[in-house]
């Protein structure tokens, strides 16, 4: 299928950085073809105006836990160990594999409504959640959440996990990783085993680390270690690894992470919420960290809107740092775009020819992008993701002028009614 999206302002690299340019965009199957010359026989089976548009890389989600949406409101202005263990994971011991579909689809709907791509996703059913990838047409790369005490190759968690990545044999939009929890709930030698059936697969690796002051504290006090420490005397960061939050890390940990090119995902709203604090997002950046940015999932950030994070990433750092030159808007988009491509291994984060064509356009004639004088500025402190009005996905539109094309949102909300009464969650 041949797109061309004619005449659009999009967002494209150069000379390291990125620039506002105007451009033809030619679409070729999954890929991006050419940017202004037709490439030879090419056919535009869909031609789409780009006047008063921007497009710019399909954002993309590094951290979150699509089933989670059904919790969005339920868990609120809780400490994290009560948010944790007493309101999320009995909610989460009473799901039903199909309820972890509809919530992912409901995920799903709204990433692509605020134009993200791709996701990155800690799940318990994978099952479900890649029949919901395959139906909505977003990019995923998913795993289930693992937890363990021992080196036991048998065991089912483990087990489970490898067969269900059967499921994307056919669908060159999902990959997979192994997903270890994090350093409190599996143990070094768990670890460990993990690290190994990882290289011998050639699976990368999805965890958190040092996400509270809590897990911080008991870690020094049980191993005389930080998280990070705990983490990299298993061998776990020899295989392509994507951390998540990385809030109390010092320089020493920052120093382990950039030599063992762990990739940092960084989930501003969610940690702020839970009152973890921030990751050190600036000197993570100097100390040579790929930094990537994600929601974390709905019930601990309430949302799936990139934007909004990207907002976020934007300001925060700015007031904890006393400098308006702290991680800025061209800096934030990267880290939402490219970055997040880098620490998932994945041949798009930028409008280039020879990527995989996931693209987003925005509508510029809203209040919100008006006057059209700075854009990569606008998208990190003006946007709000009600803008995105197109989404390509692998070279096929999935939302056009704001209509979702392969989820059924009405049918996806009553059914997650439907779920929220069943737990109660609709009280």
């Amino acid at each position: 299928m041949g797109i061309l999206i004619k005449n659009v302002l999009a967002i494209v690299p150069k000379d390291g950085s990125d620039a506002v340019e105007r451009h033809d965009i030619y679409i070729d199957g999954k890929t991006i073809a050419a940017l202004d010359a037709a490439p030879a026989g090419f056919v535009a089976e869909t031609t789409i105006d780009g006047t008063g548009r921007l497009a710019i890389p399909g954002l993309i989600n590094a951290h979150t836990h699509t089933y989670m949406s059904m919790m969005r409101n339920a868990a609120d202005d809780l400490s994290f160990t009560d948010w944790l263990f007493n309101t999320v994971q009995p909610i989460e011991d009473r799901l039903e594999p199909e309820d972890c579909y509809w919530a992912s689809l409901l995920s799903q709907a709204e990433m692509i409504r605020t134009g993200t791509t791709c996701f990155n996703d800690q799940q318990m059913h994978i099952h479900q959640t890649t029949r919901a990838v395959r139906e909505s047409g977003m990019r995923a790369v998913i795993g289930r959440g693992l937890v363990g005490d021992t080196y036991d190759r048998a065991d089912y968690r483990l087990a489970e996990a490898l067969e269900e990545m059967g499921d994307g044999a056919d669908c060159d939009r999902l990959s997979f990783r192994l997903n270890p929890h994090a350093p409190y709930s599996c143990s070094q030698d768990y670890l460990r085993m993990v690290a190994d059936v990882a290289r011998e697969r050639g699976l990368g690796v999805h965890i958190h680390i040092a996400e509270g002051q809590v897990e911080s504290d008991n870690m020094w006090r049980d191993h005389h270690c930080t998280p990070v420490e705990y983490v990299a005397e298993t061998g776990l960061f020899d295989c392509p690894t994507v951390a998540a939050h990385c809030i109390r890390v010092n320089e020493s940990d920052i120093q382990i992470l950039a030599e063992h090119h762990v990739s940092v995902a960084t989930n501003p709203a969610s940690n702020m919420k839970l009152g973890n604090g921030f990751a050190p997002v600036p000197e993570l950046m100097a100390g040579g960290v790929n930094v990537c940015l994600g929601t974390d999932g709905v019930a601990s950030n309430n949302a799936q809107n990139m934007f909004r994070e990207m907002g976020l990433l934007a300001l925060i750092h700015k007031g904890t740092h006393d400098t308006p030159e702290c991680v800025s808007a061209d800096e934030t988009l990267r880290i939402a775009t490219a970055n997040g491509a880098r620490a998932l291994n994945l041949n798009t984060g930028a409008i280039e020819a020879g990527l995989l064509a996931d693209i987003a356009l925005l509508d510029l004639d809203t209040p919100s992008m008006m006057p059209n004088n700075n854009l990569i500025a606008a998208l990190a402190y003006s946007a709000n993701g009600s803008e995105v009005d197109t989404v390509i996905i692998d070279g096929k539109i999935v939302m056009e002028h704001r209509e979702l094309r392969t989820i059924d949102e009405e049918r996806v909300f009553a059914e997650i009614r439907r779920i929220c009464h069943r737990l109660g969650l609709d009280k």
